[in-house]
């Protein structure tokens, strides 16, 4: 069975939104591109070819992926969210307790993360270890970077 993924009305939007895009505008424009390729004529030494076909490969790659993710979709909207513990689309402030730091984080499904953003997946090893916890509890994380000791301040919607 097909592993699910949780994506938030936002990230199913941008999901489809990519989708539309591959199918309506990279598609048009790949086929315009072996279309000129063909034009040079002998395919044997016709580099512009093999790269159009590459690219035509990858383009009906990355659809079926995306429309096999689709299918494994399980949508959080906003109205899903508790504040009670921390779960996906929530927001949650914690206290790094080694270097008295406070990080607020948005946990999402692995397809929105972005850890540059302080979004991160419910499958990394912080987003891990803190869906289920409460305000107040303090979680041990092991990541690739040592152990972290995170107290939970805050969790509120990641719309608020």
């Amino acid at each position: 069975m097909a592993k699910q993924i949780t994506v938030t009305d936002e990230g199913l939007k941008k999901l489809n939104e990519q989708l539309e895009y591959l199918k309506t505008v990279k598609r048009k424009e790949v086929v315009e591109a072996i279309r000129v390729a063909l034009s040079f004529g002998d395919l044997s030494e016709n580099s512009e070819y093999d790269e159009a076909k590459n690219e035509q490969a990858n383009v009906e790659a990355q659809i079926s992926e995306l429309e096999e993710t689709l299918k494994h979709v399980k949508l959080i909207s906003d109205s899903d969210v508790t504040t009670d513990s921390v779960g996906v689309g929530a927001k949650v402030k914690v206290l790094d307790m080694e270097f008295d730091e406070e990080i607020e984080y948005t946990i999402l499904g692995s397809t929105e993360s972005d850890p540059l953003e302080n979004k991160i997946s419910d499958q990394s090893p912080i987003g891990k270890a803190i869906i289920g916890a409460k305000v107040g509890d303090v979680i041990t994380v092991d990541a690739p970077g040592g152990e972290l000791k995170l107290k939970v301040l805050e969790i509120s919607r990641q719309n608020t």
